[in-house]
């Protein structure tokens, strides 16, 4: 009787330690519950995010964030975050999700969970309306501006026609210097950096022309919480849907938002 007992205290024992050691999901039923949800956002990475002139933060991943906390009917905690703080933030519940330009990759996926692609975000070719490119291939006869070394670099170079002029620059403000200016014919370069030169010339009815390397963004969920993952899912399945992400593209990248992958 008395190792019965012994038995059935040291179960218990366990059972209570292990419950104490476990981690605490703050799933979707307590963010209900709480009335309030905590969402990272890009601290300063404009269109994206950042402090606004009327001294709030703006941007398409703020924009998200509020139509998040508008459908789930709680109050909305932006929380401002860096690069380096996005993962760390999540892992440690200082925030319930993250939407803050995050991309997903393997290596980042033993951390944290994420949901289907939300916005755009790739490398590419662009140039004005009247040059026709639609492959590396059509860079034939064309001058090229790209920084050198970069990602973009790597990738025209391996398939570039013999005749392209592939001009390479010291950084994104160089080539970009040197696209406006006239020297290139096309710039390829990332969809930001595009959108900067749209919005500072606008006469040059900057477009593009064909994606190179396609890294959408991505809602981050805590590893666990799967109510919340699927919830996130549908919500932005339903966005898709009802035109209201094209429309943030519209409105803070100058551009439809193409087909996004899923997870």
């Amino acid at each position: 009787m008395f190792w019965k007992k012994l038995t059935t205290f040291a179960a218990g024992a366990v059972a209570i330690s292990m419950a104490l050691s476990a981690p605490a999901f703050a799933d979707l039923k307590d963010i209900l519950s709480a009335g309030k949800v905590r969402i990272a956002v890009p601290e300063n990475f404009p269109p994206f995010g950042s402090l606004g002139a009327e001294g709030e933060y703006v941007g398409y991943d703020v924009d998200v964030a509020k139509m998040v906390a508008e459908d789930l009917g709680v109050e909305l905690e932006l929380v401002p975050v860096t690069s380096k703080q996005r993962i760390p933030f999540l892992e440690t519940s200082k925030v319930d999700l993250v939407i803050s330009t995050l991309g997903a990759n393997p290596e980042r996926a033993k951390s944290i969970w994420f949901s289907s692609a939300y916005a755009p975000f790739f490398s590419g070719a662009f140039a004005k309306a009247d040059v026709t490119v639609s492959s590396v291939k059509d860079f034939a006869g064309k001058t090229i501006a790209v920084t050198g070394g970069s990602l973009e670099d790597l990738a025209i170079t391996a398939d570039a026609p013999a005749d392209a002029n592939i001009v390479r620059f010291g950084d994104n403000a160089a080539t970009i210097a040197a696209y406006v200016s006239g020297q290139a014919d096309v710039i390829v370069t990332g969809n930001i950096v595009a959108l900067g030169i749209i919005n500072d010339h606008p006469d040059f009815n900057l477009e593009k022309k064909f994606i190179i390397a396609n890294s959408p963004c991505f809602v981050g969920v805590k590893t666990g919480e799967l109510d919340l993952l699927q919830w996130v899912n549908v919500f932005v399945l339903n966005k898709k849907l009802n035109g209201k992400l094209n429309g943030l593209s519209e409105k803070w990248l100058k551009m439809p938002l193409a087909d996004l992958p899923t997870l």
